[in-house]
Parts: structure tokens; C-alpha cells; sequence
């Protein structure tokens, strides 16, 4: 589904990425595992058009997407839910969520997918008039999650979404992702849980210093001495 070959980013005369390659099939949920600065973000922004990479391609659903603007790459059918959410925190839970649904595609039926948002976040509906700027931390999360899934994506990439959340609302946040995949949706997903995302990913990738130095099972990576180490304490 998505195929990145040997990019390179920079920012400026700054490189931030070095011939990062990776493979997502359909209907997996892979994991991006890195430490800060390691490039995690600088990778989804690449994918998601809001940077472009200096060499290497990127192939979305067999199309190349890199060079694209993102919101055709939205429309396209990915996804990108970022850090810290980045919510218009003067409008409303329903008008957030119905900016989401900007693509031509995702427009027309857009009541039947907020519905089915509401059903996943209930509590989302309850404050449907309410200003994004008042709702509690997890809720925003939850809410830039709804406005992610608003565009009927078909690959979702989520940036360090549990950030900041007490310890109930994160697995709040990984059952939604679980039930994500279960209705077909693939996933990307950074995350600083490293344990638990290992739990629930299929296959994993390591990047350090902007380049992938490890990659496999994520039941292949739990035994790696530098994931141990480095990422679960052991």
C-alpha cells in the first residue's frame, strides 16, 4: 500500500533523513520506533507532502505521491493525525470534524462517517458545539483522531498520539487504533509506548540518527538487545 525507496529530506543545507526505506501492506499496522530527533515526524511530513524529499520516491496505492501537494495526497485516501493535534481551537467539535472532510469524496457522505465517528468517540458527539479550545487533552487527541478518519482514509499515520494523556485515555487510544485495522484502515504509528505498540503492531521499523537501523516482526524486535535496551528498559 505505501512504499518509501531511499529517501533523503532536508531542512535547508540540514539532513535530516538518509536513504530511509520502508514497506506497509494493507491492513497492517506498522510501528516507527526512534528516539526524539530521530527523524520520526520529519518522515510522516515527507510522506504526507508537507515536506519533499530531496532524492528517493514515494508510492502510495502504486501512484507516486512524493512531489504531490498534500491535500490531493489526502484525497488520495492517506491520512496524517500529527503531534500535538493541531486542532482550529475557535471552532467547534463539529466543525473541525467537518473539516476533515474537505475531499471531494469524503464530502458527500460526509453525515455517514461523522456518525460512525461519533460511534467511535461518543463523547465527541456530546460536545458537538462546543469550542476544540475547551475540551480536556484527551479529548482534543480523540478529536484530531475523529477529524483524521473524517476523509475516509485509507492508511491513517499517527504522530506520538497517547502524548500527555493519563494512563486510561492511552488505552483508550490503542483499542481505537486496534479497532481501526479491524474495519480495514491500515496504520503508521509513532508512539513513545514503545512496549505496548510492539503489542499491537505487525512489524516494526527503528529509525536512528535519520536512518532505519533495524527492521522485522515486532515479536523478532522484542528480543533485539537495542530495542531492549534503548526503548524497554530491560
Amino acid at each position: 500500500m505505501l512504499k518509501v525507496s531511499k529517501v533523503n529530506t532536508f531542512y535547508d543545507k540540514a539532513q535530516a533523513l538518509w536513504d530511509v526505506s520502508l514497506n506497509i501492506d494493507e491492513a497492517e499496522i506498522v510501528a516507527l520506533i526512534g528516539a526524539n530527533g530521530a527523524g520520526k515526524t520529519t518522515l510522516l511530513n515527507t510522506i504526507s507532502g508537507l515536506l519533499r524529499p530531496a532524492s528517493g520516491s514515494i508510492e502510495f496505492m502504486g501512484q507516486r505521491i512524493d512531489g504531490l501537494p498534500p491535500h490531493n495526497i489526502v484525497d488520495m485516501g492517506l491520512s496524517h493525525i500529527p503531534e500535538g493535534r493541531r486542532l482550529f481551537t475557535d471552532m467547534s467539535v463539529h466543525e473541525n470534524l467537518e473539516m476533515g472532510a474537505y475531499p471531494s469524496r469524503a464530502w458527500k457522505g460526509r453525515q455517514e462517517t461523522l456518525e460512525r465517528v461519533y460511534q467511535s468517540f461518543p463523547m465527541l458527539k456530546e460536545r458537538a458545539g462546543q469550542l476544540a479550545r475547551t475540551l480536556s487533552g484527551g479529548e482534543q487527541q480523540m478529536l484530531a483522531m475523529g477529524r483524521g478518519l473524517m476523509p475516509k482514509p485509507k492508511l491513517c499515520m499517527f504522530d506520538e498520539p497517547s502524548f500527555g494523556l493519563a494512563p486510561m485515555l492511552v488505552l483508550e487510544v490503542f483499542q481505537v487504533i486496534q479497532s481501526l485495522r479491524e474495519q480495514g484502515i491500515t496504520i503508521l504509528l509513532i508512539e513513545q509506548n514503545v512496549r505496548r505498540t510492539l503489542e499491537i503492531a505487525d512489524r516494526a521499523y527503528v529509525l536512528e540518527n535519520g536512518r532505519i537501523v533495524l527492521e522485522g516482526s515486532c515479536k523478532q524486535l522484542l528480543q533485539e538487545d537495542l530495542v531492549k535496551k534503548a526503548y524497554l528498559g530491560l
